[in-house]
């Protein structure tokens, strides 16, 4: 029941077919996540649910292996309105607040789509998305249940850490959240920290730091949090037919959205402190080679949650992971970034970019270099397997 009356639901709103619905209806579900004031986080589960269902009602027109709706082969189904039902269906139930922006977007694009096939397309994506829905329990989230650290009287800082509970989400492709967790952290009283804590100490102080102009730009270039930097990355490798755009972007999203579990996972399992916290207690870490400074600040704010490993790093080694699997190193990149109006950041190779963002949370002073260096590698590895497993067919 619940599927027809989705289904009725959106046939209500007649939407916009463009070059390539799989990309447009990504971006439309950034902007939404956006909108309704979601994490970065659980804006990639957005995009991992959204891509999903609309990659499982395409697969029953082209005929592709479905990853978890099975639905009925429909060969002469729109793929365009199928899409559109199938992203809508997901965004409404996961962005509620957004429900008029939703179903405006929707009405523009099947609007604009021919008659022929589009009920059809729309049956397929409205069942896909109830299937995806239920099947990933997206209403049984876990309750987060941080237990500030301190001493019965003593206060402590009335914040809780962000993503506490991500790690104990449903994975999509990792088999468990701790499957690629790395070696602890550096000791602290080895080279490598001595190394990374001077670094970061100099190149990403907020005051009379030793960055170049370059690296300042990149800094605030890769400081922002939100998916829509790396969309138009991974969407450079969307370049076949719409089947084939829609399961990519779908094994992308989806494995994305596990490495920020994984990430998680290991971040709080080894509660490594942060440049603030260390370069403020550097008198504290028994290394004479790291000498405290009192005032010391990053160039922006830290993120409220462990240092290592580096999230920002997880998240472009996965995409980079994924996009070597599939269109090898040499391809163009470029991408804008919200907190850089007017600059394009490009880059020649897959490497090439990875390196950049490694570089780029160094120099906000939020992450030490080995964590950088951790972080994408295991991105790396998850999109590396996951391509293997979904794209290499």
């Amino acid at each position: 029941m619940k599927r027809l009356v989705l289904f009725a639901a959106l046939l209500v709103c007649p939407v916009l077919a463009h070059a390539d619905a799989v990309t447009d209806w990504n971006l439309k579900a950034d902007e939404l996540a956006i909108a309704g004031k979601l994490g970065p986080v659980d804006t990639w589960q957005v995009l991992a649910t959204t891509s999903v269902a609309a990659s499982d009602a395409v697969s029953a027109i082209s005929g592709q292996t479905p990853f978890i709706a099975k639905l009925e082969k429909t060969p002469d189904a729109s793929p365009e309105a199928a899409i559109a039902a199938a992203t809508a269906g997901v965004l409404l139930v996961m962005i509620p607040s957004q429900k008029d922006a939703i179903e405006q977007a929707y009405n523009t694009m099947i609007a604009k789509l021919p008659e022929n096939g589009r009920d059809s397309g729309v049956k397929l994506g409205a069942a896909a998305a109830q299937i995806v829905i239920e099947a990933h329990k997206l209403d049984n989230e876990p309750v987060e249940d941080y237990r500030p650290v301190t001493a019965p009287g003593k206060y402590v800082p009335t914040v809780v850490p962000v993503q506490y509970t991500t790690s104990q989400r449903k994975c999509w492709v990792l088999d468990r959240v701790d499957q690629f967790r790395p070696v602890p952290p550096p000791e602290l009283t080895s080279d490598v920290w001595v190394r990374d804590y001077n670094e970061i100490k100099a190149v990403g102080a907020k005051l009379k730091s030793t960055r170049t102009p370059q690296q300042t730009e990149i800094a605030n270039f890769w400081a922002t949090t939100n998916a829509i930097i790396y969309l138009p990355i991974a969407h450079a490798a969307a370049n076949k037919d719409i089947a084939s755009n829609a399961r990519y972007m779908a094994v992308l999203s989806m494995t994305v959205d596990d490495a920020l579990s994984a990430v998680f996972d290991a971040k709080y399992t080894y509660d490594f402190w942060r440049p603030f916290t260390a370069i403020r207690n550097g008198d504290m870490d028994g290394n004479d080679k790291t000498e405290r400074d009192a005032s010391w600040l990053p160039l922006i704010d830290t993120p409220m949650h462990p240092e290592y490993p580096c999230a920002h790093c997880i998240v472009s080694g996965t995409i980079g992971g994924i996009i070597k699997a599939v269109a090898g190193n040499d391809i163009k990149l470029s991408t804008t970034s919200p907190t850089a109006p007017g600059v394009t950041h490009s880059w020649n190779t897959v490497d090439d970019f990875m390196q950049e963002v490694r570089l780029g949370r160094i120099y906000d002073g939020v992450h030490y270099r080995n964590s950088t260096e951790v972080g994408n590698a295991m991105g790396q590895k998850i999109g590396q397997l996951a391509a293997n497993k979904y794209l290499k067919q």
